[in-house]
């Protein structure tokens, strides 16, 4: 007997509807077509022992099953539960009146039991557009996957759930999330607030600016100057992510297996690799594609502590992305899109031994070390970081200070205030979304400049050394701050807040 049932695969972050083909007939055999990995190959003996153990039966027949399309490579062992129930219904122990209507994904144990699968969000939006009843899943995946509109959505411990269902036992129900509250829960409660950070007001202002505009930004500072700390809390003061935002960040961290128990992922992201990571992981790929820590950040922060120790060639295979906003993987195989539009954060020591600039504890490296350490860092990747500011340690006495420090909430409000203006300045240019996007003709437009704003950037241009590069990230940097002020004109003041964000293009430091 022949039976269809329905799975799918994630490729990318989109899902593809797979159809399972089970056909029982006389002989003796397990055959399993259609591009299936070795964790597919290997199911029959959990859902031998997953059947048995319920009193099912694993027939003792020639067992045919194909994975179409059978062009298209399938992996994992979410297939488990779909084969499962392919094979009972094939062999006429389970009704098959229903079971076309439904997307079936789970990985079986020996007692039946169902563990976790990964793109859940991406199937169940996938089962909707394609016009699917419904969608089980084991029970630890349902909230991503219910967050979808319109989808039956059933979250399952055991196999004897979906039998039951099919057999018309038991009473399972679908589950239902309130998306509205799902999305706007803890979004007043960062877990990381500047409210916490004593003193430092002007890199906070500094960050302030960088997250109003979306701007990549680098600090620069010995140990112990609170750089990772300060890292931590840029988050908390980006705007809140819209529903659309929302949604592609919970489907690539579905799709990385990283949502589990978790519904619609509210607070934006925030990623911190450790420095010996590769470039694969890094920008995703491998064997069996998966999104790197760059697409991990998507629409949040992408924190890079030590920047000069990272590999070299590491750090390269982020200028396409920092400037694409995504990253195209391609083997000889497949091509494959992972999204990347985040915001760079990264942090560095002056010198190798983190004391250069610094009055009380002079630098014992040398001129050589200091150009080799450096170097590390190229000039292509500093092309794509827009602010660059030096971090001093707290002094004592603002250490002990008891007046409590400005809250993350209170700043995120004027953020959002500046990301509303550049959304209304750039609504007609349907890729660039706030002013760190804007490229050199948006620039002449949007930051023009009267003659003695003209006059003083020429005149820091000279006396500081700054590099050409310089030039259009301080017109960027002060069209921010003129947003901050919600004034539409970029004047003096602005040109010369922004000059100071410039601190590696100035001679003596990277030249």
């Amino acid at each position: 007997m022949l039976v269809k049932v329905f799975g799918s695969a994630v490729f990318g972050v989109e899902a593809t509807t797979i159809t399972v083909e089970v056909n029982i007939d006389k002989g003796i055999g397990y055959h399993l077509v259609g591009l299936p990995d070795n964790a597919i190959k290997e199911s029959s003996y959990r859902i031998a022992a997953a059947l048995k153990n319920n009193n099912y039966e694993f027939p003792g027949k020639k067992i045919t099953v194909n994975l179409a399309p059978a062009d298209l490579r399938k992996e994992g062992s979410a297939y488990d539960l779909t084969l499962a129930i392919g094979i009972l219904a094939a062999s006429n122990q389970l009704n098959i009146d229903k079971i076309g209507d439904y997307i079936i994904m789970g990985e079986l144990s020996l007692d039946g039991s169902l563990q976790p699968i990964k793109g859940a969000l991406s199937i169940a939006i996938k089962a909707k557009e394609e016009g699917f009843k419904g969608f089980f899943l084991p029970k630890l995946n349902v909230k991503e996957a219910a967050i979808v509109e319109g989808l039956e959505v059933y979250g399952v411990e055991n196999v004897m759930e979906v039998i039951d269902f099919f057999e018309g036992r038991g009473q399972l129900e679908p589950t239902q999330i309130n998306v509205h509250e799902e999305f706007t829960k803890t979004l007043d409660f960062p877990e990381f607030d500047f409210a916490d950070v004593k003193g430092q007001e002007s890199i906070k202002r500094c960050m302030e600016i960088a997250a109003a505009g979306g701007h990549n930004i680098i600090l620069i500072g010995p140990p112990g100057a609170g750089k990772t700390m300060l890292a931590k809390r840029m988050p908390s003061i980006l705007p809140p992510m819209t529903i659309k935002e929302a949604l592609e960040t919970t489907k690539i961290h579905s799709v990385a297996g990283k949502t589990k128990e978790v519904g619609l992922m509210s607070q934006r992201p925030f990623r911190s690799p450790h420095h010996t990571a590769s470039s694969v992981s890094l920008v995703g790929g491998g064997s069996y594609p998966q999104p790197g820590e760059i697409s991990l950040a998507h629409n949040g922060v992408l924190f890079l502590d030590e920047l000069p120790e990272f590999k070299r060639e590491v750090l390269e295979v982020m200028r396409q992305p920092l400037e694409d906003r995504e990253v195209t993987i391609s083997r000889a195989k497949f091509t494959i899109t992972y999204p990347s539009s985040f915001m760079l954060v990264a942090s560095m020591n002056p010198s190798p031994s983190g004391y250069f600039n610094d009055p009380d504890s002079p630098s014992s490296s040398s001129a050589s070390e200091m150009q080799r350490y450096l170097s590390k860092i190229s000039g292509p990747l500093l092309d794509r970081i827009d602010i660059h500011i030096e971090v001093t340690p707290v002094p004592f006495e603002k250490l002990t200070e008891t007046r409590p420090a400005e809250s993350s909430v209170s700043i995120r409000n004027r953020v959002t205030k500046a990301r509303e203006i550049q959304s209304k300045r750039f609504e007609e240019l349907e890729s660039i979304h706030y002013n760190a996007q804007m490229n050199t003709k948006q620039i002449r437009e949007f930051c023009a400049l009267d003659e003695t704003s003209l006059q003083l950037l020429k005149t820091a241009m000279e006396r500081l050394n700054l590099s050409a590069r310089a030039y259009d990230r301080i017109l960027k940097v002060a069209r921010t701050i003129a947003d901050l002020e919600q004034t539409a004109i970029v004047n003096s003041n602005h040109i010369a807040e922004a000059i100071q964000y410039r601190s590696l293009d100035r001679d003596g430091w990277l030249g």
